[in-house]
């Protein structure tokens, strides 16, 4: 063989050898529907991104795309393969994920990080078993910040809010909204400003932080916030089973590593941090800001209104062949743990 010959086979070599090297990179497609400046795509899709890519030594790369279809549309994109991992709201799918919202019952959590490391922990010890997602790899559950009141009108009493119109995201709220005899309008948070800017509504349930991240400030006038907010609302981020199942064991051991609890806490702690981030914009935008104690009448009247349903839930989970009041309780205990960790100077 000449040196020609040599030269080209040497350069042919090569470059076949180059797909095989990009081959061993492996793109994780995760889907987001919530807008830029929420703390999932500032905060935890970025962070979560980089662990993933650090624990599998760079053998697994995540990009984030944008979902423009309704969030409860992510299950089944996730499940059919289109998308690899989305997270959204378990009560926009009505009646297929009941067990995780014990951590949508009113005055439970006082913080989205402590919530959502005891929602993981419940549903690691206690629903699993239920196979509530089947067709879905379960890689980390959160919460958002406790659910306040965003009004166009000021709440001097909970009288104020009977035939008020409210946008709710479904789930425990639900039972609270009957209870405060408000009209419900059911649609995703992330319709919130233009339903209040065309007067469809009248307000709307949402933690603090959307003041900021959902320009909230624009189409209210009214912040009033609860010790323990008024509800929370419950997350799951997801996979779908076979892309995980088709990674390496050492791959598939990496991304658990950095889901689960780890993953639950970041997504609290970003989204616990992003209310604080509200209340300041609202007050500086000029909204009047309420921050009621805990002796304040309305509050003592919401726990009065919120009476029974954890007993509630208790009951609509009963198809679940769980123990769901030994669940409550530790749900309880794990918030309990984390507020007294988060109380240590």
């Amino acid at each position: 063989m000449n040196l020609k010959h040599t030269l080209i086979g040497a350069v042919v070599g090569a470059f076949i050898t180059l797909p095989a090297f990009a081959a061993d990179v492996t793109t994780l497609r995760a889907a987001t529907w919530l807008p830029p400046s929420n703390p999932q795509n500032t905060t935890v899709w970025p962070t979560w991104a980089k662990w993933v890519e650090e624990a599998t030594e760079g053998r697994v790369k995540v990009v984030v795309e944008d979902y423009t279809g309704h969030p409860k549309t992510l299950f089944s994109a996730v499940e059919d393969g289109i998308l690899d991992v989305a997270s959204t709201v378990n009560t926009y799918l009505p009646g297929r994920f009941k067990l995780p919202s014990v951590a949508e019952i009113p005055g439970e959590i006082s913080s989205a990080e402590g919530g959502s490391v005891a929602l993981w922990k419940t549903y690691q010890e206690y629903f699993v078993e239920a196979d509530e997602y089947d067709g879905l790899k379960v890689l980390s559950m959160f919460v958002h910040g406790p659910g306040q009141m965003h009004t166009k009108f000021p709440v001097n009493t909970l009288a104020d809010m009977k035939g008020k119109k409210m946008r709710i995201g479904g789930g425990l709220v639900n039972e609270l909204a009957a209870r405060l005899e408000v009209t419900p309008v059911n649609a995703p948070a992330t319709k919130s400003y233009e339903m209040l800017q065309q007067g469809v509504v009248d307000g709307t349930f949402l933690p603090a932080q959307e003041q900021k991240a959902l320009r909230l400030t624009e189409v209210t006038t009214d912040l009033t916030l609860f010790p323990k907010g008024l509800y929370t609302t419950a997350f799951t981020i997801f996979m779908n089973p076979d892309f995980f199942e088709g990674l390496s064991p050492e791959d598939q051991e990496a991304i658990m590593s950095v889901s689960g609890e780890k993953l639950a806490r970041l997504a609290g702690s970003a989204w616990g941090a992003a209310d604080a981030e509200g209340i300041a914009t609202a007050k500086e935008a000029g909204i009047h800001v309420v921050e009621l104690s805990p002796d304040d009448p309305r509050v003592v009247e919401m726990h009065k209104l919120a009476e029974g349903i954890d007993q509630q839930w208790i009951k609509d989970v009963a198809d679940r062949k769980v123990d769901a009041a030994a669940a409550l309780a530790a749900f309880r205990k794990y918030v309990a743990e984390e507020e007294e960790k988060a109380a240590k100077p």
